[in-house]
């Protein structure tokens, strides 16, 4: 008896496309602390949204949030990644070059580089094109080239370092606008890139605008917790808020947020 094996999928099952994440929202999320988006995201379930490892390359710090534009690389290979193909019109072997040309506005370049930083993800001359494009920031795993230029530009750039190896050593450009890992985060196309003076945060798409109604909650009553421990109050009750205490800042809200006088800490002279 023969059997007959089933025919192949004829193609592979897609996901549906991200929520769109207006630009309103993102200019709100922006203005949210780093801080109030881990705790409200590990409160619905999302336990490490941070990638970990990553620091400012500016002199600059710039509070952004932006639409994620994914780039992933795998290994080099020696007869693909030669200098000959780095051409300057669209080709299968230069994606990055295509990336760089699809970035719009309100874009977060997020380079999936395997944390390897024995090569550079780009550059000065690809980061500066992306900027002029609208992008409101570039992450990457790995590291960039050309630190001194870098650090000067009034522009997000996030890594683990700075080597002017060039990326063909190590690095191949095998996907854009697909699900990646970054520092060990799963970021999806479209998903919203926060970042602030502390750490690079992803927020899925479909919770950016209630991480946005949450944090401006929770931010405007972490300071006004933070005037009353200055002034000298115990935790106890305080912090986390309890109940009355989220009935006191309301009252202070509508009393128009009257001064809180801090206090001298103990000791001191």
């Amino acid at each position: 008896m023969t059997t007959s094996l089933p025919k192949p999928l004829a193609s592979i099952p897609q996901r549906a496309p991200t929520p769109f994440v207006p630009d309103a929202v993102l200019d709100r999320l922006a203005k949210a602390t780093s801080g109030s988006l881990t705790t409200q995201l590990y409160i619905k379930g999302f336990r490490q949204p941070v990638l970990h490892g990553l620091t400012p390359l500016n002199k600059k710090i710039k509070p952004f949030a932006g639409r994620a534009y994914t780039m992933r690389f795998i290994p080099a290979r020696e007869d693909v990644d030669v200098y000959g193909n780095l051409t300057t019109e669209p080709s299968a072997d230069n994606l990055q070059w295509v990336g760089v040309e699809q970035i719009e506005p309100g874009h977060v370049l997020v380079i999936d580089s395997n944390r390897d930083g024995r090569a550079a993800s780009m550059g000065n001359m690809l980061i500066t094109r992306m900027m002029m494009r609208g992008a409101r920031g570039v992450v990457t795993d790995g590291s960039f080239r050309d630190g001194t230029e870098l650090k000067e530009m009034d522009f997000p750039i996030w890594c683990t370092g700075v080597t002017a190896t060039t990326r063909l050593s190590y690095h191949h450009v095998a996907d854009l606008q697909v699900p990646i890992g970054c520092a060990g985060v799963a970021v999806y196309p479209g998903d919203v890139i926060h970042g602030d003076g502390d750490n690079i945060t992803v927020i899925p798409a479909h919770l950016a605008e209630e991480m946005a109604d949450l944090c401006e909650k929770r931010d405007d009553i972490e300071a006004y917790l933070a005037l009353r421990v200055q002034a000298g109050e115990a935790l106890w009750g305080l912090y986390p808020p309890s109940d009355a205490t989220r009935r006191q800042h309301k009252e202070w809200v509508a009393a128009g947020r009257p001064e809180i006088k801090p206090a001298q800490p103990a000791g001191a002279r």
